[in-house]
């Protein structure tokens, strides 16, 4: 079974971020996968450091991060966006689950995975800038990004009690969760 691993780079209480990652969950589940949906911030870890790292090694959350990443056949992430940027929270995370253990390929948490991203903002833009420089990102460590991302404009608006109620919001959403649990079944 196709393994999908779902999470927002904010750990903010009533994130819109999280809930539209759900919502693509929901899309990927429906698709078949079997969907983890996490929390960043039960993983909290350092601001990564190679010093640090030669010294005391990986952190025990860092290590379990990078762990799910590796165990997983794709990714579901969306991203707020910070001055045109992805936040300093998800970039950290990102950085750590690079690094090359013992016995491990290179990358090998991000190589020959899929991921479908996606952002949401109270704002007009929904968010769309951060998807070009995560798309970057995620690119530039070998993992396969889906061409239909999604940026939610004005997503306040279209929730209710911390959720996506909106019809064509969520059918969009759920789409690029199928999307990714589609592709990740056909390259795994």
């Amino acid at each position: 079974m196709t393994k999908i691993l779902a999470f927002a780079g904010s750990t903010r209480k009533g994130s819109f971020n999280k809930a539209i990652v759900n919502v693509a969950a929901e899309g990927a589940r429906e698709a078949g996968a079997e969907v983890t949906v996490i929390d960043l911030a039960d993983y909290q870890m350092p601001i990564f450091n190679e010093d640090e790292e030669a010294e005391f090694g990986m952190p025990e959350r860092a290590q379990a991060f990078k762990e799910l990443l590796m165990s997983h056949d794709g990714f579901l992430i969306a991203s707020p966006e910070y001055n045109s940027s992805y936040p300093a929270l998800l970039k950290n995370a990102i950085d750590w689950a690079s690094r090359m253990g013992e016995g491990e390929k290179p990358l090998q948490a991000y190589r020959g995975k899929v991921a479908g991203i996606m952002a949401a903002s109270a704002g007009g833009l929904g968010g769309m800038r951060v998807l070009v420089v995560l798309r970057m990102l995620l690119e530039n460590l070998g993992t396969m990004v889906l061409p239909n991302q999604k940026a939610i404009a004005k997503v306040d608006s279209l929730m209710e009690d911390g959720a996506i109620t909106d019809e064509k919001t969520i059918k969009q959403l759920k789409n690029l969760g199928k999307e990714t649990a589609v592709l990740a079944s056909k390259l795994g």
